[in-house]
């Protein structure tokens, strides 16, 4: 996909986030002067054709008191991972799943799921649910724990007038 000079503008509009307001895709349209039914439009195609990957929140956890972040890692059987993968990124507690390589001898986990909790009891807690999800599927797993947090950001275009 080529971006056209709207379809930019409007990508350099939104990549810092969308504004917090009950209606950011028209508060887009009004700074940019576009119609925000054009705005909505011009992001699903982005998105419907990989320009865009995904529009999501973004939370800050520790401010919302989820002090225990924790990304547990899995050995798991090959023939069974998708399937059991589907099932724990459906879990309630877990923010995120995906496959993953492993890098044998060192590092023979291959499923991740990302747990949040107020303290790591909680989350150890997750952590034991996820193990019992995977049953004799899974061969060893571990909790690895934030320990600071990273500042999260997808790629930025520079704006054309900075340039």
């Amino acid at each position: 996909m080529t971006p056209d000079p709207i379809d930019l503008r409007i990508v350099e509009a939104t990549q810092a986030g969308l504004p917090l307001v009950a209606r950011p895709y028209h508060a887009i349209a009004e700074r940019l002067g576009l119609a925000p039914d054009d705005v909505m439009a011009r992001m699903a195609r982005m998105q419907d054709l990989g320009a865009i990957r995904r529009i999501g929140a973004v939370p800050n956890h520790y401010r919302l008191g989820w002090r225990a972040n924790g990304m547990t890692v899995w050995d798991v059987d090959d023939a069974r991972v998708d399937a059991l993968g589907e099932r724990i990124g459906r879990l309630p507690f877990v923010s995120h799943c995906y496959l993953r390589p492993r890098r044998p001898p060192s590092w023979t986990y291959n499923l991740f799921a990302m747990v949040h909790g107020r303290d790591r009891a909680e989350a150890t807690r997750q952590a034991d649910l996820i193990r019992a999800e995977l049953a004799d599927a899974c061969r060893a797993g571990e909790v690895l724990f934030s320990t600071m947090i990273l500042k999260k950001t997808g790629l930025r275009i520079a704006s054309a007038a900075a340039e």
